[in-house]
């Protein structure tokens, strides 16, 4: 039987809370959090799509996003904004969660597989590379802008399962979104709504006592 494969979301997971990283750009480029939200979701309706699609799979590039972005905030605030420098600005003094980060590489040492499952814009790649060095820590990276899919799609939990060589009853997905965690559970798999590590960490403990290694 194959080890069992753990995979961990990036954003609010490997970082802090997705509101906190939010609220820390929203202040440093003078608009508001729910203005911000409300014309990221105005372009992703544009496309069909939720907030971040536009950017993840990706269907634009990051400089056309951010232009359409800077109208609907226009559109929406009457004030313009500059959002030229948004990934820079995005990763600025953003924390990893080392903690999470520990009990990863140490349940890898014991043989379970551990990837990385992220809808991840291909310009974020070599910030959060620099934040959470991959060689130490995973054995896979599965991130959306490089296979074309993304959380919730079933097609990104089979595409991971694959690339592991494990079957889907053996990967569990540690994510802050519920949507995901019910993704992965139709897909198969078990999974963490993560909410703090601590709790995270005695609910992955857990699963993986009750795995046969």
């Amino acid at each position: 039987m194959s080890a069992p494969a753990v995979w961990t979301d990036f954003g609010g997971v490997l970082t802090p809370p997705i509101r906190t990283t939010l609220e820390q750009f929203c202040r440093r480029i003078g608009v508001g959090p729910g203005e911000m939200l409300a014309a990221m979701r105005e372009v992703g309706r544009q496309f069909g799509t939720d907030t971040m699609a536009p950017l993840d799979t990706p269907l634009v590039t990051e400089r056309e996003w951010c232009r359409l972005v800077e109208t609907a905030l226009l559109d929406a605030t009457g004030r313009p904004v500059d959002l030229s420098g948004f990934t820079a600005e995005w990763f600025r003094d953003r924390e990893s969660n080392e903690p999470w980060a520990a009990e990863l590489r140490r349940i890898r040492e014991t043989g379970v597989l551990v990837g990385m499952l992220s809808n991840m814009p291909p310009g974020w790649d070599e910030h959060w590379r620099r934040m959470v060095p991959p060689e130490d820590l995973f054995d896979e990276v599965v991130l959306s802008f490089q296979v074309g899919h993304r959380k919730p799609e079933r097609a990104m939990f089979d595409l991971a399962a694959e690339r592991a060589g494990v079957e889907p009853g053996r990967c569990l997905l540690v994510d802050d979104l519920p949507e995901n965690c019910a993704a992965a559970v139709e897909a198969g798999w078990a999974a963490i709504h993560f909410s703090d590590t601590e709790s995270a960490i005695a609910e992955l403990r857990g699963w993986l006592g009750g795995q046969d290694r």
